[in-house]
């Protein structure tokens, strides 16, 4: 991603959310902001008219991850969890929708990608809400916990980390020591998604995979770090995770269908991991 200008795939799912809010599935996402942060980059309808098949597996999967993320955020704050941390943030809207009155939000994200959503929210006429604070970090440069620790977070509390649509453009390293960072602090959970490797998908997922890859480096902005289900576990519980929930693509849907899931595998993941107090 360029200095100057924002993530293009932070764009990309910006677009998505708000393009399923027309569609006949939007009761799974809803999100009220998601067409009025975009302005004039924000879709219309009849986009939905020419949605191939990827693109449409694409949108399901963008909001049906944002719905699980939520959903879990919800019972982390039942549990008296009051900060939430969302890392790579891109256009997300959670904060203007935020129904906890005492949840601290801190938004982080490249500082381009954070500039350019604050100018987007100010023209859009959304005023930045009085509980959230933004964090503007690279992952590759500059250590998570120094800027967030500045920002306010409570490192002596639990806190919800959402982490979406980010870690297959990370490398190990960065990513590791995000995991390792989350682990340290007792009573925190980590909700992020990954993709398996080529080799561990059935042919549908093998396509998708050329598919979006194709796409997202076509823009400088290439997947870099994939995971082995059970290698990431093994990985996670070294860390410290002993709660790690991890959902493939069929599981997802059948979540959502309340239909048994099927045998096969498009390499979509997206996981829970808690380490308890």
């Amino acid at each position: 991603m360029e200095d100057a200008s924002p993530s293009r795939t932070a764009l990309r799912v910006a677009r998505l959310r708000a393009l399923h809010q027309f569609s006949p599935q939007a009761a799974l996402f809803r999100d009220p902001y998601a067409s009025a942060i975009l302005g004039e980059a924000a879709p219309a309808m009849q986009e939905l008219e020419r949605e191939d098949e990827h693109s449409r597996r694409m949108r399901l999967f963008v909001t049906a991850r944002a719905r699980l993320a939520e959903d879990w955020l919800a019972a982390a704050v039942r549990r008296g969890v009051r900060q939430l941390v969302v890392l790579g943030a891109g256009l997300d809207t959670f904060s203007l929708r935020n129904p906890y009155p005492d949840l601290a939000v801190f938004e982080v994200d490249h500082p381009a990608t954070q500039a350019w959503k604050r100018r987007r929210m100010a023209e859009a006429g959304l005023a930045e809400p009085s509980g959230v604070s933004f964090v503007p970090v690279d992952f590759e440069r500059q250590r998570l916990a120094k800027e967030l620790a500045a920002a306010g977070l409570k490192t002596a509390e639990p806190s919800f980390f959402m982490w979406l649509g980010v870690v297959p453009y990370l490398t190990r390293d960065a990513i590791f020591a995000t995991l390792s960072y989350i682990a340290g602090i007792p009573g925190s959970e980590v909700v992020f998604d990954y993709s398996e490797p080529a080799e561990n998908r059935d042919s549908a997922g093998q396509a998708a995979l050329a598919f979006r890859a194709a796409r997202v480096a076509a823009i400088g902005e290439p997947w870099i770090s994939f995971f082995v289900p059970d290698e990431l576990a093994k990985s996670l519980a070294d860390l410290g995770f002993d709660e790690i929930e991890d959902l493939g693509s069929s599981d997802i849907a059948a979540h959502f269908a309340r239909s048994p899931s099927t045998r096969s595998n498009s390499g979509a993941h997206i996981l829970r991991a808690r380490r308890s107090a």
